[in-house]
């Protein structure tokens, strides 16, 4: 979806063929067809992937007054029980599809119909005769929303590229904020972008434009209990059979489409139980897709194949090398449109692309899991050094540290003395905010030290982790330590990286649509009120979860030790079949005209890795280091120093131009 406002007094209409670049940007979304409205003030644009109701929900969609017109990208699963809800009040609908359901549920309820829906999604909603723009973007940023002022014009749009193709007198250019976040967090934090002049709609948020003004407002945020009594009040049994409770209605309500449904299956917990959820759901076989590495390292294959015979459906495998990934690497930062400093995106980017061969445009995923219900190691970790801050003079507590990362061949737990020392840094500030993230923040942070001059001189004075902790909610201090630590991980990752980069981007660049029962909004208020004990007992992680997958998640899966999704990173760019394009992008010139980077430290980085046995592991730092930089050129490249690039023309199915037809504005 996309579409152009005038924001100012006397701004003439938005350009038609300006509409349409956007449309056709967005052509890899949307594919099956595009539709387009315009009047004197606004243009909406949609490119549409037919999910439910094929033949009857057509966008730009408009109530019957025309009072309101809508464009929107994603999916409502409770839109069901909200028409039955909405026709008792006397609401009368002319389609199936979940687009009306939003119209008319804005038409009773207003603003306060976002809080009823539940789904996934970005939308705009129009009202040409009071020129009121009211845009929307779902609890926890599944679905992305870019805005950008220019000249009197509000664009918004799925995608940066769609706001590129608008015009192209609108800046091409990395912001420094942006770039700060990006090697602090991994990932921007929303509103904030990576792109000059441009921003993200955080998500849980509405934004209303209206003669002249700009009203923002949270309609939801992430809550813990600030007391024992606000806490799930029952014993750990009775918070299995609710969590298996919730999400099975989850999944099931993820499983309407009139369309065929897949899923994801990594052999890890979360996906296996997703997977069993919606094979019961869909009462019977379900197609499943897996990944698989070339590296013995990263291979789940025993584990995928396992849960894959329990769905009983056709099973579908891509397997992945190095080469893979050096390979797609420029089409996965086209459509990340972030830097990233993981490859962890590209074989999702393949796996996607599988799944459309198929003919299956709607697969469930895991995905959310480990947020909510504690499954990191960072959590782990936070918890056994509050736990050595304690007594820090202890060595048998420094010990539980070897615990922690064990799937990684260089884990920073392998030298116990430096282990220690790294670990045990800032032991003293164990309550203060951001404590279990700072050492991983910390060392992000060092790859700074690749910035150019110019790009250093932009950021001196910022303080991206102060910013981010200067902004937590009032109560988050009286929250418990373990719902802190979710809560930042949630705020800096989720939307920013994993829904982004290796979620909503690496499936729609496949016209692929992703659906996420882990975060489903009454699943997550219903972890976040379970005792910290519930989620992390003692070092088990997802505790309750695993006993909820008991019975339906083969026992092999549940007690296996955890596994991160992870691919193989700077060791795909080096080496004799390394592809040509990495030594374009990394070279003095490319380095320059990005403006990012220093060109001599890039360099030595690169000679560093490509020093490097094949076979032995790069640091976790100059992985994340060459990939970040890597990234960062390949958008700069992709992006910012050549114009958009669009789908052949799709037909447009919807088309009203109020000023192309004549008709009154």
């Amino acid at each position: 979806m996309a579409g152009i406002v005038a924001i100012a007094p006397g701004a003439p209409p938005p350009e038609r063929e300006a509409l349409l670049r956007m449309a056709r940007a967005l052509g890899h979304r949307g594919p099956d067809e595009l539709g387009l409205y315009r009047d004197q003030h606004a243009g909406l644009a949609h490119a549409r992937l037919s999910i439910i109701d094929i033949a009857g929900g057509r966008q730009p969609m408009a109530d019957d007054a025309e009072r309101t017109w809508i464009v929107f990208n994603g999916e409502i699963f409770n839109h069901v029980e909200l028409r039955e809800e909405l026709i008792a009040l006397g609401h009368r609908f002319r389609t199936r599809s979940d687009t009306e359901v939003i119209l008319h549920a804005y038409r009773a309820w207003g603003e306060a119909a976002f809080e009823r829906l539940n789904g996934q999604w970005a939308l705009a909603l129009w009202e040409p005769r009071v020129q009121r723009l009211v845009l929307s973007r779902d609890r926890v940023g599944i679905c992305p929303l870019h805005l950008c002022e220019h000249r009197g014009y509000l664009y918004f749009a799925s995608e940066a590229k769609a706001i590129f193709a608008a015009d192209a007198r609108i800046p091409r250019a990395f912001d420094p904020a942006g770039i700060d976040q990006t090697f602090t967090f991994w990932s921007i934090v929303p509103p904030q972008s990576v792109f000059l002049g441009m921003s993200e709609l955080p998500p849980g948020q509405l934004r209303v434009y209206e003669t002249g003004t700009v009203r923002s407002q949270t309609y939801w945020r992430q809550r813990f209990p600030l007391t024992p009594d606000e806490q799930f009040a029952g014993s750990a049994e009775d918070a299995v059979v609710e969590v298996r409770e919730a999400l099975d209605t989850a999944t099931a309500l993820r499983m309407r489409a009139d369309v065929p449904v897949g899923s994801y299956l990594s052999g890890g917990l979360d996906s296996s139980l997703i997977a069993a959820l919606g094979r019961r759901a869909a009462g019977g076989r379900l197609q499943t897709f897996s990944l698989r590495f070339e590296d013995a390292e990263y291979d789940e294959t025993p584990y995928q194949r396992l849960a894959a015979r329990l769905a009983e459906g056709e099973h579908h495998e891509v397997v992945v090398s190095r080469r893979d990934i050096a390979e797609t690497f420029p089409a996965v930062v086209r459509h990340a449109e972030r830097p990233v400093l993981r490859t962890a995106p590209a074989p999702l980017f393949l796996l996607s692309r599988l799944v459309n061969r198929k003919g299956i445009k709607v697969v469930l995923t895991g995905e959310g899991a480990d947020e909510i219900f504690a499954g990191y190691d960072l959590f782990r970790e936070g918890k056994i050094r509050r736990f050595w801050a304690r007594q820090p003079g202890s060595t048998r507590r420094a010990r539980l540290l070897e615990r922690l990362y064990p799937y990684l061949a260089r884990s920073p737990v392998a030298q116990q003395a430096l282990a220690r020392q790294f670990f045990g840094r800032d032991l003293v500030s164990h309550r203060a905010p951001g404590f279990a993230h700072a050492t991983r923040w910390q060392g992000t942070a060092a790859l700074k030290r690749l910035l150019s001059a110019d790009m250093r001189s932009a950021i001196a004075g910022r303080d991206a982790i102060g910013a981010l902790l200067g902004d937590l909610p009032q109560e988050f201090a009286r929250w418990e330590s373990l719902s802190q630590d979710q809560y930042l991980e949630t705020r800096t990752l989720l939307a920013g990286y994993l829904l982004a980069s290796q979620g909503d981007r690496m499936l729609m660049a496949h016209s692929v649509e992703g659906r996420f029962p882990f975060l489903d909004h009454n699943v997550m208020a219903l972890a976040d009120s379970l005792p910290p004990a519930y989620k992390l007992r003692v070092l088990d992680e997802k505790h309750v979860l695993k006993r909820a997958a008991d019975g339906l998640v083969p026992p092999e899966i549940i007690a296996r030790k955890k596994q991160p999704y992870r691919a193989p990173d700077a060791l795909s760019f080096i080496g004799r079949k390394a592809p040509d394009y990495v030594q374009e992008v990394l070279s003095p010139c490319a380095i320059r005209d990005a403006g990012v980077f220093a060109a001599e430290p890039v360099q030595r980085l690169l000679d560093k890795c490509r020093a490097h046995p094949a076979d032995v592991q790069l640091s976790n730092s100059d992985n994340m280091a060459l990939v970040g930089v890597l990234s960062t050129q390949l958008l700069h490249h992709e992006l910012l120093a050549q114009a958009p690039r669009t789908c052949d023309p799709v037909r447009v199915r919807t088309d009203v131009d109020r000023l192309l037809h004549g008709e009154a504005a």
